[in-house]
């Protein structure tokens, strides 16, 4: 179920079909990929093979922290149909150098070091040797060969132990910034951020009631179906190429330059399908690896992770924990909010922490407030994104804290976040004044659902909770290309993990004036298309859209001229409509070209029509969610059912909503597992015991109810159509509403996720 919403006089002044309004944008045409991904034809990964390819392995620590004493891989060499050996010796040694790879900002160095140890393994997993060799089977038996002598060292994966002074240490490097006098000595606290405004000590002061409680999130993993995979081949010439499965084919080329030591014109990376990432395929672990094999052996190799090796070697998101104080007048005016935040990192600085701390009170306008962000390194996996990285955390902890200060009030959920709520015009606690943004619309729309008025039963329990994501823009680059039969080929640089292969047809052909049927969109490779920035953050419809409208107006530009020559006037005379060219010249009557009719004529008119643009886009417009859940707990076995569920969200203007409701129910799918199943959970010796889908629970279709979508549309000026990014909001208010739902269904404040059966019981007294 969808409704979609709109704000009066809100819609963008924008198209060129402006007299008979947009065609083919805000409709739902079929997905141009379908048609493979139903048949099994869609290309993954996995399912790329080379002539002559090997088969590559990688040996990982057992240990959580160890110093590598030595490795020996004499006997692995040796081995008949082994062809390659390489460990951190293999890999040259990095300064630290940031890229901003889009979803955040990674060290190079450390990049290197948690693709291949050096001195130390850093968590279990932590790859320290790999081998390529004529078999799988041949590869499995050369890494049992391979003989490493580890000193095991004490290990720390708690965020708050870690931030002990006597805490074993990870790095002897490591000195925390973000401190007002720097400190004499390292410890595992990489940084401190601060955002402040106002007298804190004044708005508690004048506060009737205060609310103040800890929370804790655990640690889980993005859970995509198609677990990391790539083929490599480094040519004798030094040219190098890679097929892989990640959300950016430039992010894969630079990485793997970096890492390698080499130029990144000597890359070229094509991307297969993608199946799942949500941030998770934001950096690399085996293409370099591979890389380095293929140069090694002098043949292609192949690399394919387990699903035990996504869950112990690749990021998840952090675990953390979050210290909520919030201050309110007796009519719920918020006076003071103080928010402290400690996430892991893994075993290498850059948790998602800073944008934490600037979502954290995003959505609320407050006169006085204080957040304060811990990035911790720990024994576990380095994190990696998931969609809204660090956004759920925080909003865990306010969210439950609002909720419970409404009930210590007496007031309704959405009265109270409305009276508090950010408007335009006011300042955004990160520090942006906001702009047509439409908070107060998704709250109002969740209080007008019937949902929001139905009763509840015995055991049962309601929860409302908000959330935010900044969306962003960066560097795009497309081309759209017109063939002579008046079809269209839309080439772009991000890969499709969302449905932005539909939304840039749809949007080239609402800007042209062709059915959208006789646009093809493309992927290019790297070498194929200008440089684009990976496919994240919510950023490709916004930015990569606006560089493929901006195209097609070139081709339109293009096309009017032509139409001027063919016509013989000049060609401020000629108007694009409806895709035709329109003959204005005084005394001139001519039937409109249409542009399969330009097209046709393309050799004589120029040669061939194209269109491309490179920019930096700017100007995203930021995404609010509001959600309601409805949930019913058996009060003897703790087992949480949820029986209904509503979200209502900004989204600009949907370009194909079909897409944007499935972001939507996508994030609160995503959310209820990680409030109610999913957790890492490590041994005593720091080893993960449930890597695997049968002891790491997501949910599964049976575990949900239909999930009610409301789009409000508050269109993004910035944007040719209104767009905003939409695949990052949808997955921070769950967390807060499935555990406002279950507080309230069992009259008790459940601070510590996951909401498993055995806490449930517990807090029940059981």
């Amino acid at each position: 179920m969808s409704d979609v919403l709109d704000r009066p006089g809100s819609g963008p002044a924008i198209g060129h079909n402006e007299e008979g309004g947009l065609k083919i944008v805000g409709t739902r045409p079929i997905r141009p990929d379908g048609a493979d991904k139903v048949t099994g034809r869609a290309a993954y990964g996995a399912d790329f093979n080379m002539p002559g390819q090997l088969m590559g392995k990688v040996l990982r620590s057992p240990h959580a922290h160890a110093r590598i004493v030595s490795i020996d891989t004499r006997k692995a060499r040796a081995l008949p149909g082994v062809k390659a050996v390489i460990t951190g010796a293999d890999f040259p040694n990095l300064a630290d150098e940031f890229h901003d790879g889009g979803e955040a900002a990674s060290n190079l160095r450390d990049m290197a070091m948690n693709v291949m140890a050096r001195d130390k393994a850093l968590y279990e997993g932590h790859a320290v040797a790999a081998v390529a060799a004529m078999s799988n089977a041949i590869a499995d038996e050369a890494l049992a060969l391979i003989e490493v002598t580890y000193e095991v060292l004490p290990h720390v994966q708690d965020v708050e132990a870690a931030m002990a002074p006597d805490a074993p240490l990870l790095h002897a490097h490591l000195i925390t910034e973000g401190l007002d006098e720097r400190p004499d000595r390292p410890s595992n606290i990489a940084k401190r951020n601060r955002i402040a405004r106002g007298d804190l000590d004044a708005g508690f002061a004048a506060a009737d009631v205060i609310v103040e409680r800890r929370y804790t999130t655990k640690a889980t993993h993005q859970g995509y179906i198609e677990p990391h995979a790539c083929v490599a081949a480094w040519a004798a010439d030094g040219q190098c190429s890679v097929w892989s499965s990640s959300q950016g084919q430039f992010m894969v080329r630079t990485y793997c330059a970096k890492v390698l030591g080499i130029e990144i014109s000597d890359i070229r990376v094509t991307p297969a399908e993608i199946g799942g990432g949500f941030g998770g395929k934001t950096v690399v672990y085996l293409e370099p690896l591979a890389l380095a094999l293929s140069r090694q052996a002098g043949h292609p190799v192949k690399m394919v992770m387990t699903r035990d090796e996504c869950f112990r070697a690749t990021g998840p998101t952090s675990g953390g924990v979050i210290h909520v104080k919030l201050g309110a007048k007796a009519d719920g005016t918020l006076t003071a909010a103080d928010v402290e935040l400690k996430y892991q990192a893994g075993a290498f600085p850059g948790s998602p922490v800073g944008a934490g701390s600037m979502t954290a009170l995003a959505c609320y306008n407050i006169p006085a407030f204080r957040i304060t962000g811990w990035d911790v390194v720990t024994n576990t996996p380095k994190v990696a994104a998931y969609r809204a990285p660090g956004a759920p955390i925080s909003a865990f902890g306010v969210e439950s804290a609002i909720d419970e200060l409404a009930l210590k009030l007496g007031m309704d959920p959405i009265a109270l976040r409305e009276k508090n709520a950010v408007r335009d015009g006011m300042k955004a606690a990160y520090g942006p004044t906001f702009q047509n943004i439409g908070y107060v619309e998704t709250l109002a729309a969740i209080r007008d659902t019937e949902h929001y008025k139905a009763p509840l039963g015995p055991n049962q329990g309601r929860g409302v909770a908000v959330g935010f994501w900044f969306n962003v823009g960066g560097e795009s680059t497309a081309a759209v290309n017109v063939g002579e039969d008046g079809t269209a080929v839309v080439v772009t640089g991000n890969p499709d993990i969302g449905g932005s292969r539909a939304s840039m047809a749809m949007m080239a052909a609402e800007t042209l004036g062709i059915p959208v049927e006789r646009v093809r969109p493309i992927v290019a490779d790297t070498a194929s298309i200008g440089f684009s920035m990976l496919t994240g953050g919510s950023r490709t419809t916004f930015a990569t859209g606006m560089a493929v409208v901006q195209s097609a107006e070139k081709v339109i530009a293009d096309l009017k001229r032509r139409a001027a020559l063919i016509w013989d006037v000049a060609a401020e005379h000629v108007v694009w409509r409806e895709g035709e060219a329109h003959c204005l010249a005084p005394g001139k009557d001519e039937k409109p070209l249409s542009l399969a009719a330009i097209a046709a004529q393309s050799a004589r008119t120029g040669g061939p029509i194209s269109g491309q643009t490179s920019l930096n886009a700017q100007g995203a417009g930021p995404g609010f969610a509001v959600h309601l859940c409805d949930v019913e707990v058996d009060p003897e076995t703790g087992h949480v059912t949820v029986l209904r569920y509503t979200a209502a969200q900004d989204v600009g203007k949907a370009i194909h909503p079909a897409y944007v409701e499935g972001q939507i129910q996508g994030g609160v799918a995503q959310g209820v597992g990680w409030a109610l199943n999913e957790e890492y959970i490590f041994g005593a010796d720091g080893r993960m015991e449930n890597a695997g889908f049968l002891d790491y629970r997501v949910p599964v279709a049976s575990d949900l109810p239909m999930i009610d979508a409301i789009l409000v549309e508050v269109a993004n000026p910035r944007h040719p159509f209104g767009a905003k990014g939409v695949g990052e909001a949808p997955i921070v208010p769950p967390l807060a509403a499935v555990a406002n739902a279950v507080s309230a269904a069992i009259g008790h404040r459940m601070p510590d996720l996951p909401l498993s059966p055995p806490k449930i019981v517990a807090a029940l007294g059981g």
